[in-house]
């Protein structure tokens, strides 16, 4: 069966790998080194941003940005590099990583938080460590250690806090069931974006008019934006799992034509 072709477009990027029959495939700290040493020099050869990450034993978390469509070529050289070097090294041969890559293409910037946290996370959820910050192979230890590779000197993540303590603080929190939920929902909207592009982007469109629980005044003053913005009435109503007549009610009180 043919494999569904992969995202490229310019825009963030959640990268996952691990090795083949989950094997160790950072046997020590020098591995995930020079790792970390191909990401950076593919990165500035592509034009990525890495803007988290996290390198575990048997597999790898990458939160990027590329500024081109040519994440495919520029993952393929980092796996391609890495697993001559472990070869040579382990005296191997064959497949290093399990399968090529899985990516899930980012629409909405609110997740990126959700997932920069997940990451951040990994080796607490996996009981390796219990502090943010402690794991050698993360952001956010090369950011308390003032240690941050050029590659990831513009991550967003800088731009969003004031201060470290402040970062820090938003990570004080494990993942709830719920961040859970929302990165499971992302990753079927990113799988789904494959199939039909435009259905799953105007969908994410709208949820930006409906981020949170609103108060039905504040609802409906957000589905007149959306109508006044381009959406149809058919498409919010579905959207809300409201009745197209019910609707078409809010519009007319609000004068708004559907």
């Amino acid at each position: 069966m043919a494999r569904r072709p992969r995202v490229e477009s310019p825009g963030y990027h959640h990268i996952y790998n691990r090795g083949v029959e989950r094997r160790i495939v950072f046997s020590e700290s020098k591995d995930k080194d020079k790792f970390l040493d191909i990401v950076c020099e593919v990165s500035e050869h592509y034009d990525f941003v890495v803007h988290s990450y996290v390198i575990m034993d048997n597999h790898y978390h990458l939160l990027l940005e590329n500024k081109r469509e040519n994440l495919s070529a520029g993952m393929r050289q980092i796996n391609s590099t890495y697993a001559q070097y472990f070869n040579k090294k382990q005296k191997r041969i064959g497949h290093l990583w399990q399968d090529r890559f899985k990516s899930w293409y980012i629409f909405d910037e609110n997740y990126l938080f959700t997932l920069f946290k997940y990451l951040e996370l990994n080796p607490i959820e996996a009981k390796i460590t219990k502090k943010v910050g402690e794991f050698r192979y993360t952001l956010m230890h090369d950011i308390l250690q003032n240690k941050l590779r050029v590659c990831m000197k513009d991550s967003f993540i800088l731009q969003w806090f004031d201060s470290v303590s402040e970062l820090l603080k938003s990570l004080d929190i494990k993942m709830t069931e719920r961040d859970f939920k929302k990165i499971e929902q992302f990753q079927k909207e990113s799988t789904a974006y494959r199939k039909e592009p435009k259905k799953i982007m105007q969908k994410l469109k709208l949820e930006e008019y409906f981020k949170e629980d609103l108060i039905k005044s504040k609802r409906n003053a957000q589905i007149q934006k959306a109508i006044k913005d381009g959406f149809t009435q058919t498409e919010v109503a579905k959207f809300l799992g409201l009745s197209s007549s019910g609707v078409s009610r809010i519009l007319k009180k609000s004068k708004v034509k559907p």
